[in-house]
């Protein structure tokens, strides 16, 4: 008999050993300590592990002093939505890319999905809630009407807000993309508008009377 058939696999010795190999894949990661006894790996809070901290953070948000406690991992949005329920503000794609989160700091906008409440200590925040009421709108609010400047409605706080820094940009003279030359005064222009707002989309389509919209208030205010 030759050595080497002690050695031979079958076809179900080989379907039996991959079933078991595949099986044990599916079992939790172990780590051994030194005393070679099995445990299992440590997770998400665990000893040693990313355990989450919390933190206080002061911050005035549409003219209010308003205080939020919580994980130093939460971003702008949710505590914005969470913490202090102003759910005027959407939560959208939460990849900064669609805009819809868009709040005002300081006078300038940021995807609030993009930045951690943490970071805003002392920090002046504008929400739509903040710009006007249903009383008393603000003048981008009511051009939106006008113009029939949403369908569905769900990006609206977020192109309003993201409309209102636009046209502050252009009066401060903050160049785009697509600026002609950079030592002219800045011109509200149908280009210089589109590019500023591209990064507030509107999944219903209503770019073009979003773009009259705020053409409007930058006639008015201009």
């Amino acid at each position: 008999m030759s050595k080497l058939s002690r050695f031979r696999i079958t076809r179900r010795d080989l379907l039996i050993v991959g079933a078991a190999t595949a099986a044990s894949l599916g079992l939790p990661k172990l780590a051994f300590g030194q005393s070679g006894s099995a445990t299992k790996a440590a997770g998400p809070g665990a000893s040693g592990g990313a355990a989450g901290t919390t933190a206080k953070v002061d911050f005035r948000v549409n003219g209010q002093p308003r205080t939020v406690t919580a994980d130093t991992r939460v971003t702008l949005l949710d505590a914005l939505r969470e913490h202090l329920q102003l759910t005027g503000t959407k939560k959208g794609c939460d990849h900064g890319q669609c805009g819809a989160c868009t709040v005002m700091v300081n006078g300038r906008r940021i995807n609030s999905c993009l930045s951690l409440a943490v970071m805003h200590e002392g920090d002046e925040i504008t929400t739509i809630e903040g710009l006007g009421t249903p009383e008393n709108l603000d003048p981008m609010q009511a051009a939106f009407i006008e113009h029939d400047g949403y369908q569905c409605g769900y990006c609206t706080p977020g192109q309003i807000c993201s409309a209102k820094a636009t046209l502050e940009e252009i009066r401060a003279g903050i160049p785009s993309h697509v600026s002609g030359d950079l030592t002219a005064p800045m011109v509200v222009s149908a280009a210089e508008i589109r590019e500023r707002m591209s990064g507030n989309i509107c999944r219903c389509g209503a770019y073009a009377n979003i773009l009259e919209a705020v053409r409007d208030v930058a006639g008015e205010t201009t």
